[in-house]
């Protein structure tokens, strides 16, 4: 078929939680490293409050601010480059998404498998998702994992902390996943380019 779009399907792994939080996404390779961004966003389900920063080999992008000098380690300008640039200039398979500095969320980005397909159904797609995402501002993976034992111990000390962030019924192991695919879609519908008017004569 002509007019096909390259896509690539991404397995996205959170670093160091158990139980495994992971999500299959299918998107563009055309697709600019911020908008990835908001999609991992929406896919994990994180609310995009913090700094993020995208990792390949030797390289990373991310935020860059007006202030900040073209050397001496800030990122590449995430919005001036596609996951198809990292792919061809890095040779990357691997790609490593860090969100939130502070606590630190790696996520492991495996680009799984190469395709083409119509425009109309190039994505991105959130394919399937396990685990839930941890709650913002928890303190990271190690902490993550103290409140989840604390929240199965009456007896912790930090057994109320827990349910204060995870709530008294929170399931790791649950991946509201149609409310998650949905919020990709939105993003899909968002940035699909709208069909030109025709001209009228006159």
């Amino acid at each position: 078929m002509t007019g096909e779009v390259p896509i690539v399907r991404l397995k996205i792994v959170l670093t160091d939680v158990t139980p495994k939080v992971e999500r299959w996404l299918v998107v563009p390779q055309r697709i600019r490293l911020d908008r990835l961004n908001q999609v991992i966003q929406e896919a994990m389900g994180w609310t995009n409050s913090h700094l993020w920063q995208f990792q390949a080999k030797d390289c990373e992008w991310g935020i860059r601010f007006e202030d900040e000098p073209m050397f001496g380690g800030a990122p590449l300008d995430a919005s001036k480059a596609t996951l198809r640039n990292v792919i061809e200039e890095t040779g990357a398979r691997t790609i490593h998404y860090v969100y939130d500095f502070g606590d630190n969320w790696d996520h492991t980005i495996k680009l799984d498998k190469f395709m083409s397909v119509d425009p109309l159904i190039a994505g991105p797609v959130l394919v399937e998702a396990k685990g839930a995402c941890p709650p913002e501002d928890c303190g990271g993976p190690w902490r993550y994992m103290e409140l989840l034992e604390a929240l199965k111990d009456p007896a912790h000390e930090d057994h109320e902390e827990a349910i204060e962030l995870l709530s008294e019924n929170y399931d790791p192991t649950f991946a509201p996943m149609e409310r998650l695919a949905s919020q990709v879609g939105a993003l899909a519908t968002k940035w699909t380019p709208k069909p030109r008017k025709p001209k009228i004569a006159r």
